[in-house]
């Protein structure tokens, strides 16, 4: 029958090495004369041993061209999903702008803009109802001919300005 030692029996049943000591101090696995516990016995205590998946898949690498379709491959995937969200957006983008023109394009009431304030003003200007005498026009500050154009009277008599004088000639020419 095969003998196996401490260590291999941990390994095949991965557990710790420091249970299987407790076990044959508690009596319940034995060891033979050389040190070594029979593989009968530890599998009528420890139960079938767990076999390992260390053997990998082995990868066929029959040619280098393998390696370089695997890789290709990926990046093919890879452009796909770039694709999948450029379109994604160029459609997110697409509905804005003609969200964008529907806005633009729809007429809001009650607006004006800088080219539509002057007509407004003056078609309010008409409306407005006109007094019937000609005193109530003339308010004593203006004459009738400008509350027509609203400008402010400019007079004709300016007086010019004094020239400016230093600091000593205050004292000794005053008044000018």
């Amino acid at each position: 029958m095969k003998t196996l030692t401490v260590l291999e029996l941990s390994k095949l049943y991965n557990i710790n090495r420091q249970t299987i000591y407790n076990n044959i101090k508690k009596g319940i696995l034995s060891k033979n004369s050389d040190n070594k516990i029979d593989l009968a016995e530890a599998i009528r205590v420890l139960g079938e041993p767990v076999k390992k998946q260390d053997v990998k898949e082995p990868v066929k690498i029959d040619s280098p061209n393998s390696a370089e379709v695997l890789l290709l491959r990926q990046q093919i995937d890879m452009l796909k999903n770039q694709l999948d969200d450029a379109k994604d957006r160029e459609s997110f983008y697409q509905n804005q702008i003609e969200m964008m023109q529907r806005l633009l394009e729809a007429p809001k009431p009650n607006m004006t803009t800088f080219t539509d304030q002057e007509p407004v003003q003056s078609s309010m200007a008409k409306t407005d109802p006109e007094p019937d005498t000609a005193e109530a026009k003339h308010d004593g500050l203006t004459t009738p001919e400008q509350t027509e154009n609203k400008r402010i009277p400019v007079p004709e008599h300016v007086e010019p300005e004094q020239p400016k004088r230093g600091w000593l000639s205050r004292f000794f020419l005053p008044n000018g």
